[in-house]
Formats: C-alpha cells, structure tokens, sequence
C-alpha cells in the first residue's frame, strides 16, 4: 500500500472517530440568533472558461537550514490543509455535497454581501473577499461544502464563536481572538452551504517568521504578541470554556489598521492587471459569470508605498545561534537516521479540516502595518505595538467536551497528547511556549525525525527528556500509547542514548543570550513545558511572570491556580459549570 493510500486510509478514520464524538445537529437555525436567514441563486452550470491567478506564495523558499513548512508535509504534521500538489481546489469537488460555485459579484444574504474576490481554500471551504453593503465595509465570507459532515463541523465551529463573541466582551482578551460577524445558509446548485462571515486580519506569524528570515523576531515585539495571545488563551479557558488545540504561529494572525484601503489597493491592481492583459480592458465590466477556481490573495499594501512593509525592517535577532537546524536538539543527537522510515506513528494522521484562517493565513497575506500605529523602535517602526488574534477555531473543542484526541500540530503537540492520555486546556499552554520559542529564534523547539529502528513519537519524546527531563514513571505510564514508548521501567523502548541539554544551557549556548537573560526566559517556558499536565501553568499565571509582566497595566484578577481552570489537564464531562 502506497504512502497516498496509507494517508487517505488514516484522514479517513480519523474523520470518522471524530464524528463519533460530535454531537447531532438538526440545522444552523437552531443556533443562530435571528442573523440565519437562506438565500437562494440561481443554479448555472459551469462556464468552460474559466479564471486562474497564480497561487498565492508569501515570502521565499526557506533557508535550507530552516524549518520545512511547505503544503506537501504529511497529514500527521498538518501545516497545511492543502493536498501535495495541489495549487487550488479540484474542479471536479464542485458538485452536489462539494462546493458552492461562487462568482464575482454574486449576492449572498438577500443581498447584504456582494463578493469581489476569492482570497484562498480548503478541503471543507473556499472564502472569499466581499463587500457588507449593510455596514459598508469589507469581510472575509467562508462558504462550506455542502455535505453533512461538513456542515455539521461548521455548525459546531459557528457554537464555539459564537460563545467567543458573548462570553465576556469586557475581558481584554476578547479583543485578541478572531471575530465571527455573521453566519447563515446558502442554498446554490450543489446544496444548502453554511457561510460564515469574519472580519478580515493580515498575515498570520509564521509570515512574520519567514520576513526575518528564520531568524529570530526581535525580543519587544514578542514579548507583544505573547502577552496578548496568553490574555486571549485566558479568555478562551476560562470565560469560554473553549480549548484551541491548534495553536502555532500559522494561526496567529495579524490585525489590519485600514481594511478599506487594502481592499481598495486590491481593486487597483485588479484593474492593472487586466488593462495589462492582451484584450483586456479595465474599464469593461467584469465577467460575473464566470466560476472562479484561482486565488488572489490581498496585496501587500507597501508595493504601492502605502504602509511601511516589515520587508523594509532590518533583518536582525536578539537571540541568533551559530546554526539553524529546525530543531533545537535535531543537529546535535548523532542517533538521527537521515535514511530512516518517514511513516507516521500510530497511524495518528490529523484530519485536515477547513479553518477559519483560510481567511487570514497564507491567503490574506503579506499585509503590513501602518507607520501610524507602528512609531519607530525597530528600523524606523515600532512593532512593539503590534496587534494580533488568535483564529482558527475549526479545530477547537469545549472543556467539557472533547470533539477527538487527535489534536495538535507535530511540533507543537504536547507529551499527554502522544501518550495518548487525558488532556485538557493546559496542552494549549505546552504550544504557547513552543511557539515563542519559535518566534524567538525561528527555530522549532521539538521537530522529531523517525529513524530505522524507532518513528517520530519516539524521537519526539526523547527530544522532550533531553530538554526538560526524564518523564517521571506514572506519567510515562498514563495513556494507552505508554506501552509502544516506554518499558516498565518508565525508560524509552527504542531510544536509549539521550544527550541532556537544559532549556536555559541551550539558551545560552547556542542562542548566545546573557546568564540572566537564559535564566529569565527559561523561567518563563519551563512552567508551559511541565510534563504533568495538571501542574503546567495557566495563562493567566503567566500574565504575571516577570518576562513580561512590565507590558501592560491591564486589570486582571489575581492568581488562577490549575485547579481553577475547569477540565485544564481532563476532559470535564461532569462539570456543569462549563457547560454553557
């Protein structure tokens, strides 16, 4: 059986587990509040002409010692919800049960949203650019494939935002997770779509990674974007109720100053483009008629010198290490087999799933801040006062509730989750402190390789004791996987030989930072990265550490201890309190 085959088989059953757990849902009107209305168009087929743009690529091909972050990993890393190869959606998914054939200027919403651009796809949604002529501005609308099981994760997707929006407004880190505007049915030639609309954000992180060229974002500016998502993880655990599960640099994104003037910028080229093209004409209408299949992303505002780009930044870190090999302990453990079996542990493949950064990743890219909201501090602009979201709630789950055990990102994913024990909102906080890592020295903290005699759980692990630790016994012991990992004895099965490199060494040896300086970011990872889930720091815990703490005088209440944190290291079924 071909790898292709073994990967199908996997998402497959994973697919299927996951519905298992889902609960029933008999419609969206059911859930919304009076906004779910269905429009119906006119169903047409498809015109053969039809337009393709290039596909959107922000930034250029990695270093060859940075990180591998293309659309072609496999599904167990689950970068990218785009197959290998394939630059934009398969023409023939449009069809009953697959997607709506959008065209330009097609209304949705009675026409309330009139759609001008298509910004990017997944395997459950295409989401477009559009103009809300009720409020007078632009949105990001996301129309979902049309089958039942697509609309039923929407709908739970649709749950979880709304309850995001209501929860508690006044909390300062609802200002710091994505906005669900609006939501509703469309009713086309392949069936009844779930649409969600959000507001539109800019490019997400790992943009702001590649721009400094993997190596390392300036300390003030992360220290920023820290403190805001650790208020935003605070807001979703303990006013939602809501676990994130997917937490990485790719779904970070963020925030635009002027969404006007970048979506105007984007008519411009439009416009450009088109009188450049042999019989083309900018003034002639555009052909509405047409199904458009080709991404265009937003522009980059800076290429017509209208926002100070962080292209214009000068590419420099606080923290720069001799070598950037992708992984902290990767280069430096010889037992790595270049040639080993690349196949995924425990068949665990993540299922790609659409996400509502679709709408502000890769897609609503490359969009810079203002000069205005960004004064000088670093090469003439102050991205100390950068603003981000956290998006993606596809993948999401409630404290109570636990929608599958296979969440994460490979290189973010915490140690209960491959051991395959219990888990709850404190694996989000072991993701955080990969992730700032990562912000901080382009480098993953754990990217785990499989070798001839051993798969990436076992390498991924190992990387996890070399830097914090042996496991202790009765967490080496604590989830169904344990047995496959770990001898009776709590030692690794087919890893013996591990190279102990602490958190603050490594920070200081390889990353060149002062004594105090590794000793006080250490201190602020290493209660992220505790083994014992239960004992693992709270984000609101963190708000107080004094890596950052000097930010911001944002009221917040005083200490949240984990046990405080409804369902933080299990899935809290009985826990009334959370059930919203």
């Amino acid at each position: 059986m071909d790898k292709t085959k073994k990967s199908a088989i996997a998402k497959a059953k994973s697919a299927v587990q996951s519905a298992k757990k889902r609960k029933k849902h008999d419609s969206l009107a059911k859930i919304s509040t009076g906004s779910t209305q269905s429009s119906t168009t006119a169903a047409s087929s498809p015109a053969s002409s039809i337009l393709h743009h290039p596909t959107y690529n922000a930034a250029a091909p990695a270093p060859k010692w940075a990180p591998s972050r293309s659309a072609t990993q496999t599904e167990d890393e689950g970068h990218s919800e785009e197959s290998a190869g394939e630059e934009e959606e398969d023409f023939e998914d449009y069809c009953p049960g697959g997607y709506h054939p959008v065209k330009l200027g097609e209304a949705f919403k009675e026409g309330r949203y009139i759609t001008t651009r298509k910004l990017g796809w997944g395997h459950f949604s295409t989401v477009w650019l559009a103009k809300d002529t009720q409020e007078n501005r632009h949105v990001a609308l996301k129309v979902v494939r049309s089958a039942t099981h697509y609309t039923e994760t929407a709908v739970d997707e649709i749950k979880l935002c709304q309850r995001i929006t209501r929860a508690n407004p006044d909390h300062p880190g609802h200002a710091h997770v994505v906005n669900l505007l609006d939501q509703f049915e469309h009713t086309g030639p392949n069936g009844r779509h779930v649409c969600m609309v959000f507001e539109v954000l800019g490019e997400n992180l790992l943009g702001l990674i590649k721009r400094y060229e993997h190596r390392g974002i300036p300390t003030p500016v992360v220290k920023q974007i820290t403190w805001q998502i650790l208020l935003a993880l605070d807001y979703l655990h303990r006013e939602c109720g809501i676990i994130h599960t997917d937490l990485k640099p790719e779904n970070v994104l963020i925030a635009i100053d002027d969404v006007e003037a970048v979506a105007t910028l984007a008519a411009t080229q439009t416009a450009e483009e088109m009188a450049r093209t042999p019989g083309g004409n900018a003034r002639r209408r555009p052909r509405y008629s047409r199904i458009i299949t080709g991404s265009q992303p937003l522009p980059s505002p800076a290429a017509n010198t209208l926002r100070t780009s962080f292209l214009d930044l000068p590419v420099r870190s606080d923290l720069e290490g001799e070598s950037r090999a992708g992984s902290t302990m990767a280069q430096e453990r010889q037992r790595l087999d270049p040639e080993g079996d690349t196949s995924m542990s425990h068949a665990r493949a993540t299922l790609t799933k659409q996400r509502t950064a679709d709408v502000i990743t890769d897609h609503v890219s490359n969009i810079s801040l203002t000069r205005e909201s960004n004064r000088a501090a670093v090469g003439g602009v102050d991205l100390s006062k950068i603003t981000v979201k956290i998006a993606d709630l596809g993948n999401a789950c409630w404290t109570h509730h636990h929608f599958t055990n296979d969440i994460q990102t490979r290189q973010y994913r915490a140690p209960e989750v491959i051991l395959g024990a219990k888990w709850g909102a404190s694996a989000d906080l072991w993701s955080m402190a990969c992730m700032v890592f990562e912000l901080l020295t382009g480098d993953y903290l754990f990217d785990p390789k499989a070798g001839k005699s051993y798969d990436k759980d076992d390498d991924h692990v190992a990387q996890m004791e070399e830097l914090l630790g042996r496991f202790p016994k009765h967490i080496a012991h604590s989830g169904k996987f344990s047995g496959d990992l770990f001898n009776k004895k709590g030692q690794l099965r087919k890893i013996e030989k591990l190279n102990l490199w602490p958190l603050q060494e490594v920070l200081r040896d390889k990353y060149h930072l002062s004594e105090e300086e590794a000793r006080q970011l250490a201190d602020f990872l290493t209660p992220m990265l505790n083994i014992h889930p239960h004992e693992r720091a709270t984000a609101r815990k963190q708000l107080d550490n004094p890596w950052v703490a000097d930010l911001e005088s944002v009221q917040l209440d005083g200490y949240v201890e984990q046990d405080k944190v409804s369902g933080w290291s299990h899935e809290a079924k009985g826990d009334a309190a959370t059930k919203r």
